[in-house]
């Protein structure tokens, strides 16, 4: 089943490797997940969330949430399965980002509180390469008094356990190794590959290279 998903990922060019890529945390990778690339394949997307759903097909699931933006896609397609699995109407929410100074966190605004309240509920994600914005959606229902039942997510990139995102149980279709380097310490630099600059943060690293590398000019000498 993993091998078969792998494969769907590349045909439709989600899945990268052999690259040289910029993670969000700085640093440098060959493997990457385009989960972008999926998305207009409704198709591809439909059959996904099919098999999150029949995982969890008998956790008597009331409603499915995941974070914006690629979670609202996961967490539709999902609750849809789910639906026609149980014969019976399972709801799809979503939980926003909000900012406040230095800090993070998700909320269900929109009456989508209301829905999960005294629910269980199953937490969708695409990618989880750090599992914080899993985490923060699950602090966001257990707040407005819904039971988390579980975490499905497409892909686990890093390597993330139920226990670090105090999950009762998570249940990922694929993993794939990211074997990461510090920017310094990167062998693909070493070896002259370009840094692929249309995925990840690579056109934000360059300019930031460039922006280093230029010469300031001497403070003047006074005689």
């Amino acid at each position: 089943m993993e091998q078969d998903l792998l494969v769907t990922l590349a045909e439709v060019g989600a899945l990268i490797t052999n690259d040289h890529l910029v993670y969000t945390s700085g640093r440098h990778g060959s493997s990457y997940v385009n989960k972008d690339a999926l998305y207009p394949h409704t198709g591809a997307t439909s059959a996904v969330c099919a098999r999150l759903a029949h995982h969890f097909a008998g956790a008597a699931i009331d409603v499915v949430a995941g974070p914006t933006v690629g979670g609202v896609i996961m967490a539709q397609w999902t609750a849809h399965h789910l639906s026609r699995l149980n014969n019976r109407d399972i709801l799809a929410v979503y939980a926003e980002e909000e900012v406040s100074g230095a800090s993070k966190q998700r909320s269900f605004r929109r009456g989508y509180d209301d829905l999960i309240r005294a629910q269980r509920i199953l937490v969708v994600e695409d990618i989880l390469t750090t599992g914080g914005s899993v985490r923060m959606v699950i602090e966001a229902v257990r707040a407005v008094g819904g039971t988390v039942v579980g975490v499905g997510a497409l892909c686990n990139r890093g390597g993330i356990t139920a226990a670090a995102i105090d999950a009762p149980d998570l249940f990922c279709l694929t993993s794939v190794p990211l074997e990461s380097f510090d920017a310094e310490a990167c062998p693909l630099c070493a070896a002259g590959q370009p840094i692929n600059t249309r995925l990840g943060k690579g056109a934000a690293f360059l300019a930031n290279q460039h922006v280093a590398h230029v010469e300031q000019p001497e403070s003047f000498k006074v005689e």
